[in-house]
């Protein structure tokens, strides 16, 4: 049975990387922790989260990808929502109130983190916190970070008229994560072409599908489609129809 080592800044990174080594999903994954990893002091003396990983007997072995000729697909990306665009001016007011309540949270949670907010090009109110131990924050696949998220753009959006879009981020996590999950979509796909056979993926937030769908719609020898109800809906990668 193949066995590695994978190291990288978090434990998640680290099983995220294993995945993609191993062309499995995470329901076919087997893996002990070596080295959980820490941030350090101010990023002195941090070490790498270590994973010895491993497929599960029922997984298949990954093959090498070959060129197969299928007839034109029929991509069935998730439909994407509109995405609401911050229509009004983000006031100072908004600003203070949202970073005062993540001080709060981050208060109660006995972290002390900086907090730095600025207004994007397209009036998205960005904040990016810094400080130790940001691993806690952000959760496994982000999950934390994403429900912080979403309290924050309550907040933000009780203290004006008109929407604005908060964007919560930490250790540049939400562009890892994209990077991440890009790779992850391209060698599945590989796989699925030469067995030709579909591949579900692990279940993923709106945002995370959406990333995988534009990666693979460009591919003519796959297709993708959402399945299931969330929190649990996943993307489920096929191959297209041979002729």
């Amino acid at each position: 049975m193949e066995e590695i080592r994978v190291s990288a800044k978090t434990l998640s990174d680290a099983i995220t990387e294993a995945l993609i080594q191993l062309g499995v999903t995470s329901d076919q994954l087997e893996y002990d922790v070596i080295e959980k990893g820490s941030s350090g002091f101010l990023g002195i003396g941090a070490k790498q989260a270590v994973i010895s990983a491993r497929r599960k007997k029922t997984a298949e072995a990954p093959v090498e990808l070959e060129e197969i000729k299928f007839d034109k697909p029929k991509v069935k990306p998730e439909p994407k929502r509109e995405e609401k665009r911050s229509s009004v001016k983000v006031t100072e007011e908004t600003i203070r109130e949202s970073e005062k309540f993540l001080q709060d949270v981050l208060k109660t949670m006995d972290m002390e983190v900086k907090i730095h907010s600025e207004v994007d090009s397209e009036g998205t109110l960005c904040i990016e916190l810094e400080g130790e131990h940001m691993g806690i924050l952000i959760g496994k696949r982000g999950q934390t970070l994403d429900s912080l998220q979403y309290l924050t753009n309550r907040v933000a959006n009780k203290t004006q008229d008109g929407y604005i879009r908060v964007k919560l981020d930490t250790e540049n996590y939400r562009a890892r994560r994209k990077a991440t999950l890009e790779n992850l979509a391209k060698n599945i796909a590989h796989k699925v072409k030469r067995t030709r056979k579909p591949v579900s993926l692990e279940p993923m937030n709106p945002y995370e599908r959406r990333i995988i769908h534009s990666v693979l719609q460009s591919d003519k020898y796959v297709s993708t489609h959402s399945e299931g109800e969330e929190p649990y809906r996943r993307v489920v990668i096929t191959p297209s129809r041979r002729q």
